[in-house]
């Protein structure tokens, strides 16, 4: 196989392409699926707002025994399963505002027909060979493990779930041979996995372990409720071989001819116009899953002759209340339940306020009630509505001449927030944008508009006041554009202005002429009565 080249020609009009993980559909949607979607579409909206044309990706992974066995649990075929399932987790998607230019299934044909092309092409390339394993087996996690797995005591992690002796003959992909390979792609590639700590322990796994061969497949008359080998139809595709090409299934579905061109496919895409996506810019996954996306997809996609991705987004989990996140203890975290309650945007900023990319979270009702009345009602809500108030009942609402008082604070949360969203930042963002927000309203206890609206000769400083106050707003509502639509818009109707506050070049000061009429004054944050 010849090495993967770094300086592979990607047309000029790629998209910046993110993906979420695709969610297992064996039950309901909780606070972790929230927040991976969450921080995916923060970062394409903050894509796009940065001026680039952008593909969001988020789907579901429908294949597998556990489907299998919960449909049959249910007295149902696994198909109509999924598709009950289906309608709950993109209800789900909708809830959250996401927005994803797709959403795949692993059921859709378009994907079954690419896992099956990607199969033929590396079984005659001498990739895959036949053994029968005999050991031990996961049917929770649907994998096969070793004495490797085992813990001290000679047990197996409870996670595993009921573990089993199997002997079965297999199809099994090499792995062992590419392990060298990759050691020396993730030492010369820092940003591939990120956060550092997460590529150090994806290096210090290939570094401290022989890499096993991957087991691609499960005999038919075990496990039929998968994509089927072309080349052998006594065997479906293991669940995860199947569900990691849905990076690039998608991309082949719009035509994307980095893709084609690998699968030997010169046929036209049947979407108009055809989208250059892969490689992806960003996949965004949970920690539990790196050693999948950071090893096994790396190396499949190198036997394929395709580009890695640029770089794998690893998150943490979230507990609540200092404990592990439970459906059967009842410590749980109903997103759809607190966005009914809050708001969408209540949710979205807590989450991303609170937990930066990488580390484990805590949720706690009493940390989630303290930032909304801290920072959503009393910083943000706040300034807004009394800075607008105030020139509703000074200027009758009418904006007066460019003063520059507060533009060198907003330029430098402007410039500050667009570095830091280009790396990914989030949390950093936000509190960059708070920033303003505080000084803003430190600015208004400074200046007392209120006590200058009693001096007839202080007019003038009046002006200067309530100018920078109103053109504050209207930077911040772009600034949060990518983290609150919701309020950015809101913000932007109460301005009296038109459009949507997406591009990040709108935050330059001096966006508001002076006669410009401002709409009406809303709370944006109600403050809650405490129960």
């Amino acid at each position: 196989m010849p090495p993967l080249s770094t300086t592979l020609f990607l047309p000029m009009n790629k998209r910046f392409y993110i993906t979420t993980a695709i969610d297992y559909v064996n039950g309901q949607p909780h606070l972790g699926h929230a927040y991976e979607k969450i921080v995916a579409d923060v970062i394409a909206r903050s894509r796009r707002s940065l001026g680039q044309e952008t593909f969001f990706l988020t789907g579901l992974d429908e294949h597998g025994q556990k489907i299998q066995q919960a449909a049959q649990a249910e007295g149902k075929s696994p198909q109509a399963y999924c598709d009950e399932l289906a309608v709950d987790w993109k209800a789900f998607a909708k809830k959250l505002e996401l927005t994803n230019d797709d959403f795949v299934r692993t059921t859709e044909p378009r994907h079954k027909e690419v896992v099956q092309a990607i199969l033929t092409k590396l079984h005659a390339a001498g990739q895959f060979y036949r053994k029968t394993y005999k050991g031990f087996y996961s049917t929770k996690e649907e994998t096969f493990l070793t004495d490797k797995d085992r813990r001290p005591d000679g047990t197996f992690d409870p996670a595993y779930g009921e573990v089993i002796e199997l002997e079965e003959n297999n199809y099994w992909f090499k792995l062992r041979e590419q392990q060298q390979w990759l050691i020396d792609y993730l030492e010369k590639n820092p940003s591939f996995v990120q956060p550092d700590y997460r590529r150090n322990e994806v290096l210090g796994f290939l570094k401290n372990n022989e890499l096993e061969d991957l087991c691609i497949t499960r005999p038919a008359a075990r496990l039929n409720w998968g994509i089927p080998l072309p080349f052998d139809k006594d065997f479906v595709a293991y669940v995860w071989f199947d569900a990691l090409v849905n990076y690039i299934s998608i991309p082949a579905a719009h035509g994307d001819p980095t893709v084609l061109s690998a699968l030997k496919n010169s046929q036209p895409s049947t979407l108009n116009p055809q989208l250059s996506l892969w490689p992806a810019d960003i996949h965004v996954v949970g920690k539990d899953i790196v050693k999948f996306h950071a090893v096994f997809w790396p190396i499949m996609l190198k036997a394929m002759g395709l580009p890695l991705p640029k770089q794998i987004l690893v998150h943490g989990w979230w507990q609540k209340d200092g404990a592990k996140i439970s459906k059967s203890t009842g410590n749980i975290v109903d997103p759809v339940a607190v966005i009914d309650e809050w708001g969408l945007d209540a949710f979205r900023f807590y989450v991303l306020r609170e937990l930066d990319i990488g580390p484990d979270g805590n949720w706690t009702d009493a940390g989630f009630k303290s930032r909304y009345q801290a920072e959503l009602a009393n910083g943000l809500g706040n300034l807004i509505n009394r800075s607008l108030s105030m020139l509703k009942r000074y200027r009758n609402g009418v904006v007066p001449a460019k003063h520059d008082e507060l533009a060198a604070a907003a330029a430098k949360a402007a410039d500050e927030t667009r570095a830091l969203l280009k790396q990914n930042q989030l949390q950093s963002a936000l509190q960059s944008i708070w920033g303003l927000v505080t000084r803003a309203n430190q600015y208004v206890d400074q200046t007392k508009p209120f006590s200058l609206a009693k001096d007839p000769a202080q007019a003038r400083r009046l002006d200067e006041v309530l100018y920078n106050l109103t053109e504050t707003c209207r930077v911040l509502a772009v600034l949060l554009w990518s983290f609150l639509p919701g309020t950015a818009v809101k913000i932007y109707v109460q301005l009296g202005l038109t459009g949507t506050p997406d591009k990040l070049d709108a935050a330059t000061w001096g966006g508001l002429s002076a006669g410009h009429k401002i709409g009406e004054p809303a709370p944006l944050f109600p403050r809650k009565e405490e129960r």
